[in-house]
């Protein structure tokens, strides 16, 4: 039996030793009347009464007929005393002996301070929450392997606090994105996720088949074309924020399930697209989209060099705009060899891509065939042929501006990160071989 069966087995003896005492180790009821930051910042006023906290136990300090031990909730970690004669020895007994680190329990009791000074609870009684079963790891002891903190992210946010400021980053990016649209006209919509078509981006789509109407369908690789519906309907300001599906490699820059913002605006073109996308950044990030962005045509910069190596050396904020048109199949035509498209470009990565969207159905159709003419010559990621896309487009659709945006890109730069698996709570995960 390895180190870790035992470990579990001995656990499980004390969860047995709980269950004979008539001691519930999963209740259904808790209760906490203050987080424990809030105990903390509140100890003067709260030193006088009795309060009920709750958390993880961090470790456990045992000194003859009393012990010390930090428990940790979502706000903070504080440090509770047990005293056999405070909580009575049988209880005291039962927490001695039968208590881990890693379990959950709830706290009663007065603040004081220790002779070192710090905020403390003086436990008068005490609960379990939940009983682990397996032991945590020590600061990263056994839990080193880069892979492992990513298949087992809760071990990792466990016992990160850096991982788990990183998510929280993450998650205020998006609420202030949310806000800065809303604020300025944009409405949240929804758009299907299985599509009978995958448009709206050069990828190759996951396929399922759905059995209630007998037909095959296609995660979305992009919203886009469902998007531009909504203009042809009437809508004039319009965004999209949630996860495409690609069936492709996966790298630094690239995960098969990711997060998109796609948002559009009828009678826009792509200048004032890049103007807005200048103001959204810096909204979120002034130390690195605080100046203005360059702006580089796509034939000086790229020019017959691969487009790859050309990206990875760019470092300040840049717009590589006009790009040859048979490469934007859904931008406008500058002239008969350039698009109205552009694409951001910050510390190597393609965090954006947007155009003047193609209005004409009859451009559009033409451009439609092109890309049919590459599916039958064997490309997996050209766009299929859309009949009513191109139908919704004879009804008219205002001319307008788009762009998408990569949140896990822009989330890897706002946070210093190395890859998008660092902030993608559960990236895609080759299974871990059991041996």
């Amino acid at each position: 039996m390895d180190n870790l069966e035992e470990i579990k087995k001995i656990r499980i003896q004390k969860l047995e030793n709980l269950e004979k005492a008539g001691i519930n180790a999963y209740p259904a009821e808790v209760l906490r009347t203050h987080t424990n930051k809030e105990a903390i910042d509140e100890f003067e006023k709260l030193a006088n009464k009795k309060i009920t906290l709750v958390g993880r136990v961090r470790s456990i300090r045992e000194h003859g007929g009393s012990t010390f031990c930090h428990i940790e909730d979502g706000s903070a970690q504080i440090q509770v005393y047990f005293k056999k004669d405070e909580v009575n020895e049988k209880q005291y007994k039962l927490f001695l002996e039968n208590t881990d680190i890693g379990d959950f329990i709830q706290v009663s009791g007065k603040l004081f301070l220790t002779k070192k000074g710090e905020k403390t609870l003086l436990v008068s009684c005490w609960k379990i929450l939940t009983k682990s079963l397996l032991p945590l790891p020590s600061e990263w002891y056994g839990l080193e392997d880069v892979e492992e903190r990513f298949r087992k992210r809760y071990l990792d946010l466990m016992m990160n606090r850096e991982v788990k400021d990183k998510f929280i980053k993450r998650s205020e990016i998006i609420r202030k994105i949310r806000e800065f649209l809303n604020e300025n006209g944009f409405l949240e919509v929804e758009t299907p996720m299985l599509q009978t078509m995958a448009g709206g981006a050069k990828a190759r789509p996951f396929e399922t088949h759905l059995n209630a109407l007998d037909m095959d369908l296609y995660l979305r690789i992009a919203p886009e074309l469902y998007l531009k519906r909504l203009l042809v309907g009437g809508f004039e300001k319009v965004y999209e924020l949630g996860r495409n599906f690609r069936n492709e490699g996966m790298d630094r820059e690239h995960n098969p399930e990711f997060t998109m913002l796609e948002f559009y605006a009828a009678y826009w073109d792509y200048n004032k697209m890049m103007d807005f996308t200048e103001k959204l950044l810096g909204s979120l990030d002034k130390k690195i989209f605080g100046k203005r962005f360059k702006k580089v045509e796509y034939s000086k910069a790229v020019g017959n060099k691969d487009e790859k190596e050309v990206f990875a050396k760019i470092k300040e904020p840049c717009f590589i705009i006009n790009h040859p048109i048979e490469i934007s199949p859904l931008a406008k035509k500058l002239d008969f060899k350039k698009a109205a498209r552009f694409q951001l470009i910050v510390n190597g990565l393609e965090i954006a891509n947007g155009f003047s969207e193609l209005n004409d159905p009859f451009d559009q159709t033409e451009r439609f065939k092109a890309q049919e003419i590459e599916r039958r010559e064997g490309s997996l990621e050209a766009h299929q042929y859309d009949k009513d896309f191109i139908e919704a487009l004879e009804y008219g659709m205002p001319p307008a501006a788009g762009i998408g945006i990569g949140i896990d890109r822009l989330a890897v730069l706002l946070t210093n990160s190395k890859t998008v698996r660092e902030i993608i709570l559960f990236p895609t995960m080759k299974p871990k071989n059991e041996q």
